[in-house]
Parts: C-alpha cells; sequence; structure tokens
C-alpha cells in the first residue's frame, strides 16, 4: 500500500464511519437525473438541490460551485429554500454527503449554511476565528475529502473580520495580545505583510483576500491527501469574502 493509500484508510479505520458508495452506476444515474432536468428546462442547481431528499450522488466540483452560488443568490433576494429539517435529519442518520467543506471564521455572522442556503448534511463546516487552515482544521478536511469524498473545499473569508483586523492593529506586538491569541493572529500576519502592516479601511479589505489566498494555498502544500485530490481532478480548492451588508459571496 502506498504512503497515502494508508494514509486515508487510517482516517477511515479512526473515523469508523461506514461511508458512502459513489459506484459507476449511480454515477450514471446522476447523469441521466440531470439530462432529464435539462429537458426539462430546469436549472442543474434546481434539480440538485432538494428541501425533503438527502443527497445520494455527489456532483463534480464545478457542480458544487455552481450550487453554492446559487443558493448564495437565493439569500441575497430573500428567496430561500424552505427545508425539511425533520425529514432530512431522519434520512441522514445513515450518513453523510457534503457537496463542500468550508473552512470559516468563528464570527456568528457568517453562517455558511445559511449564506449559501443549504441543508443539514450538504456543508462540512470547519471553524476558526481568522479562518486560517491550522493543523487541526486540515486533519478535518482531509477527513471530508478521504472519506466523504467531497468535490469542494472552500475558505470563506468575511467583512470587517475581527481577527484579520487585530493582525494589523498589533502588526509590531501580537505577544501584547491576552490568552492565545498571539499563536492564532501569528497565522494571520503574512496577509498583514501583504496589506501593508498598517490599520486602516482599505487596508483590512485587502488583507482579508490575501489571508483566503493563502489559506488556500497553503493547504495542498501542507496535506498530500488534499494536493493529491487536487492533482486529480476530484477536488477543487476555492475561496471568497461574504459581504455581510449586502450578503454576497465574492470568489477571490
Amino acid at each position: 500500500m502506498t504512503g497515502r493509500g494508508i494514509e486515508m484508510e487510517t482516517l477511515r479505520m479512526t473515523c469508523n464511519c461506514e461511508g458512502s458508495e459513489h459506484t459507476t452506476s449511480r454515477r450514471a444515474a446522476m447523469g441521466g437525473a440531470i439530462g432529464m432536468g435539462l429537458l426539462a428546462g430546469l436549472p442543474l442547481a434546481a434539480m440538485a438541490q432538494s428541501t425533503t431528499q438527502v443527497r445520494k450522488d455527489i456532483p463534480s466540483p464545478d457542480q458544487a460551485i455552481d450550487m453554492l452560488m446559487a443558493g448564495n443568490k437565493r439569500f441575497i433576494d430573500g428567496d430561500m429554500l424552505p427545508h425539511d429539517h425533520i425529514t432530512t435529519r431522519e434520512k441522514l442518520d445513515a450518513g453523510q454527503q457534503p457537496i463542500a467543506a468550508v473552512i470559516r471564521c468563528a464570527d456568528s455572522r457568517s453562517a455558511p449554511e445559511v449564506i449559501f442556503d443549504q441543508g443539514i448534511g450538504d456543508l462540512f463546516v470547519c471553524a476558526v476565528a481568522g479562518n486560517v487552515p491550522t493543523d487541526e482544521l486540515i486533519a478535518s478536511i482531509e477527513y471530508s475529502v478521504a472519506v466523504l469524498k467531497t468535490p469542494l473545499i472552500v475558505v470563506m473569508g468575511h467583512s470587517k473580520c475581527g481577527a484579520v483586523d487585530e493582525s494589523l492593529k498589533n502588526f509590531n506586538d501580537i505577544e501584547a495580545l491576552p490568552g492565545r491569541l498571539p499563536s492564532l493572529i501569528s497565522q494571520i500576519l503574512p496577509a498583514a505583510i501583504q496589506a501593508g502592516g498598517k490599520p486602516g479601511d482599505e487596508a483590512l479589505v485587502n488583507a482579508i483576500r490575501y489571508n483566503v489566498q493563502n489559506g488556500m494555498r497553503r493547504m495542498p502544500t501542507v496535506s498530500s491527501i488534499i494536493s493529491g485530490a487536487v492533482e486529480s481532478g476530484s477536488v477543487k480548492i476555492v475561496g471568497g469574502v461574504y459581504d455581510m451588508p449586502s450578503g454576497r459571496f465574492e470568489m477571490v
């Protein structure tokens, strides 16, 4: 068994997860369903979304992006789906097949399930202030990719991020921050440096974007599981910033 094969098998055994079957017949069935939907004049995003039925097929990375962006438009327009959480939670007892793994800021105003109008089981969400891919979060993403076959990884920043702002305000002395904050904020410092290392509205906007981009770049460089999935084309990594006033998620 190769090194990467051992890593993936270890993840499966450690988490004791039954996993989901992704057979050729299921892919064929998905293709047939998509074809029928297109013939009926329905967009793929609408076909793939369901308020009452747990997903049985995993979309491609590009389809997953389309589904998230369609959901974000519904959120912006105030036309969100009436999710049937009761039926969904019962069916999800057998397992999960999220369409995206999201590294988000812990900020209470940036919940991706709401912003992308997704239901229970649709997103594998990992949160930490400043949405930096810490070692623990990367391990969680590896599980989502290797075991759950999640096709998309999203690094999600947001406007007026307090953690990024602290990296600018305390640029010259992060050790002055209380508790364990210096350890966390130090991981955002590269973005603060790229943004000029001084506080201000423009610097904050730029640092937030740089921080997302840095997170996107870091994951495949430190994880053979993630890099292998990206190289094979089974996974894409994207990033963006959620603008709180407008509700819009914009790719970077």
